[in-house]
């Protein structure tokens, strides 16, 4: 398989960093091109250019680690901070307007109501995805 583009959303969880790694190793081979994206999600009653500044930090440092990690790796990635309504929309979306050849999501054990949970972002995402998708799961 070849990759050309990959796209890692980030959430800030150490699986993050992992997904990152992994996306760079895929990368090498083909000198692909890799983005960490992080979707802040606005509520509704906010505009959508709204400035949630605490919400703008913890994403900036989110994003700041995936660098750290792709540096660990000696690989270089582009990150960007979005702002939408839901996450999974905007990362089809980023995926379709990117071209990318690959999405690489970290996914991390969740429980509701005593069960194993992808939330509403994975399953949207698998669903309407453009291209190929990687669960890292840890």
């Amino acid at each position: 398989m070849e990759f050309h583009k990959i796209l890692v959303p980030v959430i800030g969880t150490e699986t993050d960093n992992e997904a990152i790694r992994l996306a760079c190793r895929l990368a090498k081979k083909d000198k692909a091109k890799i983005w960490a994206v992080y979707v802040i999600t606005l509520k509704r009653t906010l505009p959508m250019d709204a400035e949630v500044e605490p919400e703008i930090k913890k994403a900036e440092e989110i994003l700041d680690r995936a660098e750290e990690a792709a540096d660990e790796e000696d690989y270089e990635l582009e990150t960007d901070l979005l702002q939408a309504r839901e996450a999974g929309p905007t990362i089809v979306d980023e995926a379709k307007e990117r071209g990318v050849d690959l999405i690489l999501m970290a996914l991390e054990y969740k429980k509701h109501f005593g069960q194993f949970s992808l939330g509403n972002v994975v399953p949207y995402v698998l669903k309407n995805a453009p291209c190929r998708v990687i669960l890292y799961y840890q």
